[in-house]
Order: C-alpha cells, then sequence, then structure tokens
C-alpha cells in the first residue's frame, strides 16, 4: 500500500511504524506537512513538518509522549543498539521528552535503573549543578537543567551515556554538557531519537565537547520552501 499526505489526520502521527518504502512517491518527492523518517532497517514513521518562527525554514517534529508505545519502542530499540557499542553503565535522561526513551534504553541495556536530570530545582540541589536551558521548541529564558548532588555517586568513575529525544540547534544538550563538565563527568556518547537538521553539529564541534560521539534512531533534515509550494530538505 502507497501511503498519501491526506491519509494522515493530526493526531494520527507517530502511531504506525510503516514498511520500508511505504510512502508515495507524491510524499517524497514534494513535502506538504509530513516527513517519512527512515529506521536503520529501512521502515519509517510519518512525522509532521512544522514551521519554524521565521517563516522560512520547517523541520520534522516528533514529540515522544504523543506517540504510541510501538513508535517509542521502536525508536528506543534502535537506540539501545547504538548505546551498547558504548558499553555504558548507566543511561541519563535529559528533560522533559528524554526521559520516557531513557527509562525504556535503560530497560534493554539490562540495567536496573537510571538517572534523570530534572528542570525542577529541590531545596536540596545545589545552585552549582545547574545551567541555564533553552531548546528550538522551548525557547523562552528561565529554565535551567539540574543535576540531584544525590547522583553524583551513580555517575563518578562510570561510563555513561546521555538520552534524548531530538537534536536540533544543540543548544539545550551543550548546556547539558556544560552542566555535567561542573561536576566533572562527560559521556561517552549520545543516544537521542532524532538528529535534526545540522545545526547541532556545527555548535558542539566549536565546543570544548566535540569529541563526544553523537548517535541517533533517525535523522531529518531543515526543510525549505520550493517554487512548487513545497517543502523540500536543504
Amino acid at each position: 500500500m502507497s501511503y498519501k499526505p491526506d491519509d494522515f489526520r493530526p493526531h494520527d502521527f507517530w502511531q504506525e511504524i510503516r514498511p520500508a518504502g511505504g510512502f508515495s512517491r507524491q510524499v517524497r518527492d514534494g513535502l506538504s506537512h509530513l516527513y517519512p523518517a527512515s529506521l536503520p532497517d529501512g521502515r519509517e514513521i510519518a512525522l509532521p513538518i512544522r514551521v519554524l518562527p521565521a517563516g522560512d525554514r520547517a523541520v520534522a517534529s516528533l514529540i515522544i509522549n504523543q506517540a504510541s508505545f510501538a513508535v517509542e519502542d521502536a525508536l528506543a530499540e534502535a537506540m539501545a543498539g547504538e548505546a551498547r557499542a558504548f558499553a555504558p553503565e548507566v543511561v541519563v535522561g535529559v528533560p522533559t521528552l528524554g526521559l520516557p526513551l531513557a527509562a525504556n534504553v535503560a530497560r534493554r541495556l539490562g540495567h536496573s535503573r537510571m538517572v534523570a536530570l530534572g528542570t525542577s530545582r529541590k531545596f536540596w540541589y545545589d545552585e552549582g549543578l545547574s545551567e541555564p536551558l533553552r531548546s528550538i521548541t522551548s525557547p523562552g529564558e528561565g529554565k535551567r537543567i539540574y543535576l540531584d548532588p544525590r547522583m553524583l555517586p551513580l555517575l563518578s568513575g562510570r561510563p555513561f551515556v546521555l538520552v534524548d529525544d531530538v537534536v536540533s540547534t544543540g543548544t539545550s544538550i551543550l548546556a547539558v554538557l556544560r552542566m555535567l563538565e561542573k561536576a566533572g563527568l562527560r559521556p561517552s556518547a549520545i543516544i537521542v531519537a532524532m538528529r535534526q537538521g545540522n545545526a547541532w553539529h556545527e555548535a558542539l564541534a566549536a565546543s570544548p565537547f566535540a569529541e563526544v560521539p553523537v548517535r541517533s534512531a533517525i535523522a531529518t533534515p531543515l526543510l525549505s520552501p520550493g517554487s512548487d509550494g513545497m517543502w523540500h530538505p536543504l
């Protein structure tokens, strides 16, 4: 069966794993509101296209807590496969949407728990173990990322991977890396469900964390409008 753009209503995105090549040529040659993202085995997930605030670029969006369990499990399985190459003893989850994926990945690696970072300051937290946090979907100021000091014994001297849902501009993941660096910690790798565009790569390459590998289950390009009224990969 070949799937067309109008086969999808807003709540249908992120709900099914489609067979390899299941989307029509109409979808692939002229992106209107749907981007077919490919898993490592070739199967595909329908992602909605979101126009960025400036209006001249768009991205394929992934909101994991709106996805079906089947889609979450498929992404987590691919992420766990990437993580195994680094033999982590701990999985660290980035809030908010990285947390369910981190728990899923940790279970697949046979771990008994994971370490969750937070954006809500508890009274026993050390402000020195925090950093301002922004992202492409939540650009406002005021949020911070925290590491609970009680988690330090679980991470010190142990290899760990950092798990998040999406890496896009690199702004939020760099804030997390800076915060961990304050505690003398650096992940063996960053494992995300989706690499979105390439701006994150440039941001990390220009930072002290250029050597930290980034792996993902799926990858999507930044999109630009064409004269045909459709969105096209840059």
